[in-house]
């Protein structure tokens, strides 16, 4: 049922709803910090930049992968992680043109 009343609202809505929602951890937002700072795609154990365990950033990874944040391939044991420029580049425009529709004028009488 939450589903069908999800489908009353533009697409533009629903995929920012979904990528907002994907950004709504702090251990997310770290993570695309992290994979930014990098300025290249990253080999190695992000849990050792993190301070969770291994389950729950694996976790935190694959809601970013759902959401297309971020990108990863395996490669023999290892792992490499990308933050999905485009995606991230999409995210900013559909944000801002969300934003700027509000109206930002502040509420003096409330």
């Amino acid at each position: 049922m939450a589903e069908a009343k999800f489908q009353l609202f533009d697409d533009d809505l629903q995929e920012l709803a979904q990528l907002f929602k994907a950004l709504g951890h702090p251990a997310r937002l770290q993570i695309l910090k992290f994979l930014a700072s990098k300025n290249a795609c990253f080999t190695g154990d992000i849990t050792e930049e993190l301070p969770l365990g291994r389950t729950t950033v694996n976790q935190h990874l694959n809601e970013l992968k759902k959401a297309n944040l971020i990108q990863g391939s395996v490669q023999g044991v290892k792992t490499n992680y990308c933050v999905n420029v485009s995606e991230i580049r999409k995210l900013e425009a559909l944000g801002k043109d969300f934003f700027d529709g509000l109206n930002t004028i502040e509420c003096t009488d409330c």
